[in-house]
């Protein structure tokens, strides 16, 4: 399954990310993602799923928080290619092709390409975009709001 986002935000150079779905299972999900240098994935968190983040071909920049964004916090251990890396709040990590980041279920994170173009890669436990993203902003959601003028020709994986 795939789809494209702008985050319900109207503004997919700004604010977008295009995903194919290769696998959700009940055990673990993988997916592929494909950004432009500029396209934010904006801040969030899961609750239930823990994921690599894996940038497959160009770099990215990965900022973390171990709350809400903004607070003030402590430094936290993320995984970075399988190595534990002491952090501040708010720290980008930059991932060069072949590098992923270990993201825990409640770490906060929001990532964008630093090169013109970005295939991300994602490997995790189950999926549930529908109730497992949290972003930070109230007027972000997953999914965009789509005016349906015609009946699909494939299905989206926000359909039904």
């Amino acid at each position: 399954m795939w789809d494209i986002t702008d985050f319900g935000l109207n503004d997919w150079q700004r604010f977008g990310l295009v995903l194919i779905t290769l696998a959700n299972e009940p055990e673990y999900c993988e997916k592929l993602m494909y950004a432009r240098r500029g396209m934010v994935t904006p801040a969030h968190t899961h609750a239930k799923k823990k994921e690599d983040i894996i940038a497959r071909w160009g770099e990215l920049a990965v900022t973390v928080w171990p709350d809400q964004p903004n607070r003030l916090g402590t430094e936290f251990q993320i995984s970075v290619n399988g190595e534990a890396r002491t952090v501040m709040p708010g720290e980008t990590i930059v991932l060069r092709p072949g590098e992923r980041i270990t993201i825990p279920a409640g770490i906060y994170h929001e990532f964008e390409p630093m090169t013109p173009q970005c295939i991300i890669g994602e490997v995790s436990t189950a999926n549930d975009d529908l109730n497992d993203n949290f972003f930070v902003r109230d007027d972000i959601g997953r999914f965009p709001s789509i005016l349906e003028d015609e009946e699909p020709a494939v299905r989206l994986v926000s359909d039904p």
